[in-house]
Parts: structure tokens; C-alpha cells; sequence
């Protein structure tokens, strides 16, 4: 299995710390199937500045094929993450900078190369969904935007991966089902400690959290993606088998600082 990022990239700023992390859902999913054993590639655009070129560094190290990725003047795109003692987060100011990009002939030729490319809601990429569905099917993280945001982008999509925290059984299988009949083919509803609502070619799964001594949350629902997309399509796992080992493993990361490692110090009231 070959698998693409594609768009968004930050730094994630955590002034409690003096650090910061490479991470962005596009990027993040990338890097943790390149963990479990998958081809993985990322395209967007990083800053500049020190912390592009750590982020650049760190996909390197990751092994990802950076084939596609350019660097544009100005600062890389940044989130401020804060950490509870519980180990959830929540963002403060956040700057998308230079990682906005329309990809052009050549990122959609390369494009098709590849089983899969992930991308979502913080890519500013919904204008250009067709053009990237027409080369290599999609997988789109939509986090918690509504319905109304949704349905004109699920016939493009393969994989929808949606946040709902608060939903209960029947609301998460009802929103996989309409996911469903839209054309999707794998429907993933993140509920948080409730678990994951899992639709896949027409069956349902709930799969429980691995619990854990969180210390931090960031990248959960990303490594939670990426492993169940390696499990079913790279190893050829049932269901039921690839989502406890999804659990499993973004269980571990939360363990971890950060959403895949890489830290870097930073001035917190200035810029990296």
C-alpha cells in the first residue's frame, strides 16, 4: 500500500513546554502508516524558516518520500497546542501562513501512483476534490464540520472520517449510513473516550479506547486512522481485527508528546 498526504502542515507551538512538533492531519496520517509498513509520501508547502525546516527534517527521518514538497518564503504554518492534566488539548491562535496550495498537473500525474491519498477539512482543499479523486482515491478527514459541509464532498471520498464526540450508537450509524449510500466505502465516527463507530463495505463495528496514562492526545484520531487504513488495505485484516489494533496503537501514541515525536525548542512568545 502506497499512501499520500496531502496539504495541510504545522508546527504544533506548546508555549507550557518551550517546544514544538512537526504534525497536520494530512502529515500526520502519512507519517504513522509509514510507522506501521506502508509506502507513504507527503505533498504540500512548508515555510522557510527553522521550523519548516524541521518539519522537512523530521519527514525525512520518517522515511516519506518528499518527492512533491515545496518550500515558499515566509513562516511555516503553526497551531498553539495547550495540554490539560488529563492529557486532552485544546488549540489557542493558529496560522495557516504559506501551506494553502493548489495542486497542479504534475502533483495530480505523480498522484496516481499511489492506493490512497488523505487529506481534510484543515487543507482548504474542497474546491480541488474531484480533480484529486479522479487520480487516486480519497480519504478525507472531516472532523466535526456538519452534514451541510459533507455531502457534496462524500461522492469523491473513499474513506470519511468524521468527530463526534457526543454522538451515541444509533447517531454515529446513522451518519455512516448516509456516508454509505453518498459512495463512501470506509465511514470512521471518533467518539472519543466512547470509542469509534466503524462502517466498512456495509458492515458496522464500535470498537472500545485502549485505555491508557494519556499524556497527551494530539494525533489520536490521525494514528487511529492510519493504522486502521494499513490494517484493512495494506495487511488484509478483517474488520474487527484491524480496529482493535488501531485502538491498540493510537493508545500508544497518546502516550507520547506530541503527534509523532520530533521536538524542538521555541521561544513561546515569539516565533519559531
Amino acid at each position: 500500500m502506497r499512501i499520500c498526504g496531502v496539504g495541510d502542515n504545522v508546527v504544533d507551538r506548546y508555549p507550557q513546554r518551550g517546544l514544538m512538533y512537526p504534525g497536520g492531519n494530512a502529515l500526520n496520517v502519512a507519517v504513522h502508516a509509514a510507522r506501521l509498513g506502508a509506502g507513504a509520501a507527503y505533498l504540500g508547502v512548508t515555510g522557510d524558516d527553522t521550523a519548516g525546516a524541521h518539519i522537512r527534517a523530521a519527514l525525512a527521518a520518517e522515511g516519506l518520500c518528499l518527492d512533491r514538497v515545496r518550500t515558499a518564503d515566509g513562516p511555516n504554518a503553526y497551531a498553539t497546542v495547550y495540554v490539560e492534566d488529563d492529557g486532552n488539548r485544546t488549540f489557542g491562535e493558529c496560522d495557516a501562513t504559506v501551506s494553502r496550495f493548489t495542486p497542479d498537473a504534475a502533483d495530480l500525474a505523480w498522484l496516481r501512483g499511489f492506493d490512497l491519498l488523505h487529506t481534510g477539512d484543515c487543507s482548504h482543499l474542497e474546491e480541488e476534490l474531484p480533480r484529486l479523486a479522479a487520480a487516486c482515491p480519497v480519504s478525507f478527514d472531516f472532523s466535526d464540520r456538519p452534514w451541510a459541509y459533507a455531502a457534496p464532498l462524500l461522492p469523491y471520498v473513499h474513506t470519511a472520517v468524521f468527530s463526534r464526540p457526543d454522538t451515541d450508537d444509533n447517531e454515529a450509524l446513522d451518519l455512516t449510513g448516509r456516508a454509505e449510500k453518498a459512495g463512501v466505502r470506509l465511514a470512521v465516527v471518533t467518539r472519543g473516550a466512547r470509542g469509534a463507530l466503524i462502517r466498512y463495505e456495509g458492515t458496522a463495528h464500535h470498537q472500545d479506547v485502549v485505555p491508557v496514562e494519556a499524556t497527551d492526545t494530539l494525533g489520536a484520531g490521525d494514528s487511529f486512522l492510519a493504522a486502521l487504513l494499513v490494517a484493512l488495505h495494506h495487511e488484509g485484516r478483517p474488520l474487527a481485527d484491524a480496529a482493535a489494533r488501531a485502538a491498540a496503537y493510537a493508545a500508544e501514541v497518546c502516550t507520547q508528546p506530541g503527534a509523532f515525536g520530533h521536538p524542538l525548542a521555541f521561544e513561546a512568545a515569539g516565533t519559531p
